[in-house]
């Protein structure tokens, strides 16, 4: 009997951007859009890019364009289209019915690698939302079957039956499902107390995707977290503890990778995995100084910090993957309180980092010097555990300590 291997058909897409200004950053936006295509599972076999002052408000592109998309989609045999900027429902409607081809945009394909990475509850749960709320946002004209959309690239997430769910039904869901987030919020926020209780210093790891922060973690840390050279390999936050040179005790926390054009039902959705950046001690920003975008990627980052109001803290930019940078590189970046340049996957730099951290934390305690009695031995252990003990000394008149406490604990020591 003959086995036959049924294979997948991969997607072939088209990627249609529009410039409305001179040298602006469409070119590298659709790059990036060929790798989120690509990690969502399809291939860009083209690209075709509009100059026009502004987004045609009906079919994303003007008459000719869509000729000339027609034209290239049977010439490279597409299956499809792919937008740069999210479409309105109007502009999905329109090219889905000239062209008759699946027309997806870049919120779609990130909400489509998002649904296919999410492993913890949590993670699951705003995705969903986040795609319910953009597919509420399409459900315009009355009956119009939402079939059409098709689910994406890969068809995952909510589906087909669920694609057919009326507004009535896609609301119900959101509500349940922003209860459940209620509740996975009041959780993480009970263990962000307990951190807060216990003293132990925050740095959240934040930065564009694929700058290597999962790589970072796991070198300073050994904690395991998935590694790879695509966008958006790690969805879910991670925290693992660390010590610094001096013995004190950090917590480290992943963040989701920001993207340029990053869709707000996204940031809406993730606002709690991302609010660790907010309630951190230290933002440790992590960029990829091999990449030719550097700088337009520290500017997303700051801009999605901003948009989360987590700007008021101290941050330490660490440029790394320094190792695939034959000639020595001057890097700058005016936002940071110190920079160090690393390389995550070979160590070199991380004491310096170390180091880096450990400082900005200092800044934030004072210095003591004191004597205390035998009986008091135990708030020796308080600062070994929570501040950074410089110096013990044993004397006849008791013990002699010089060092940094947080401010807070001064009272207790």
């Amino acid at each position: 009997m003959a086995l036959y291997e049924i294979k997948e058909e991969k997607e072939r897409v088209i990627l249609v951007g529009v410039s409305t200004r001179e040298n602006d950053d469409t070119e590298d936006s659709l790059d990036e859009l060929k790798d989120l295509v690509k990690t969502a599972g399809a291939e860009a076999v083209g690209r075709v890019i509009q100059k026009r002052e502004l987004v045609h408000p009906g079919t994303y592109v003007g008459k000719g364009k869509i000729e000339e998309i027609r034209e290239l989609l049977w010439e490279l045999d597409a299956t499809g289209i792919v937008c740069d900027d999210e479409l309105s429902p109007a502009q999905m409607n329109n090219l889905t019915d000239i062209l008759d081809v699946k027309v997806m945009d870049r919120t779609m394909v990130i909400l489509d690698i998002f649904a296919g990475r999410a492993s913890t509850s949590e993670g699951k749960i705003q995705v969903e939302l986040a795609q319910l709320k953009y597919r509420q946002s399409q459900l315009t004209g009355a009956g119009r079957a939402m079939s059409r959309l098709g689910g994406g690239i890969g068809t995952r997430g909510p589906g087909e039956k669920k694609l057919e769910m009326d507004r009535r039904l896609i609301k119900n869901r959101i509500a349940q499902l922003n209860r459940e987030l209620r509740e996975v919020k009041r959780h993480r926020e009970l263990t962000r107390e307990q951190r807060t209780k216990n003293r132990i210093p925050v740095v959240a790891i934040v930065g564009y995707t694929n700058a290597g922060k999962s790589t970072l973690l796991n070198t300073l840390t050994g904690a395991g977290v998935l590694q790879e050279d695509q966008l958006f390999a790690t969805l879910d936050p991670t925290t693992r503890s660390r010590k610094l040179p001096s013995g004190q005790e950090i917590l480290l926390t992943d963040t989701v990778g920001f993207i340029r054009k990053l869709p707000h039902h996204l940031i809406d959705a993730f606002k709690s995995t991302l609010e660790e950046a907010k309630y951190a001690d230290l933002i440790l920003h992590v960029v990829d100084a091999s990449n030719p975008q550097m700088d337009e990627q520290m500017y997303v980052v700051y801009e999605t910090l901003q948009r989360l109001e987590a700007m008021d803290k101290p941050v330490v930019t660490a440029f790394n993957k320094m190792d695939r940078i034959g000639e020595s590189l001057t890097v700058r970046d005016f936002k940071a309180d110190r920079i160090v340049q690393v390389s995550a996957k070979t160590g070199e730099g991380l004491e310096a980092l170390l180091q880096a951290i450990e400082e900005i934390l200092r800044e934030q305690k004072i210095y003591i010097e004191r004597v205390y009695s035998y009986q008091e031995s135990g708030k020796i252990q308080l600062i070994r555990k929570y501040g950074e003990l410089l110096e013990e000394e044993y004397k006849e008149d008791g013990i002699h300590v010089s060092a940094y406490v947080p401010k807070e604990l001064d009272g207790r020591v």
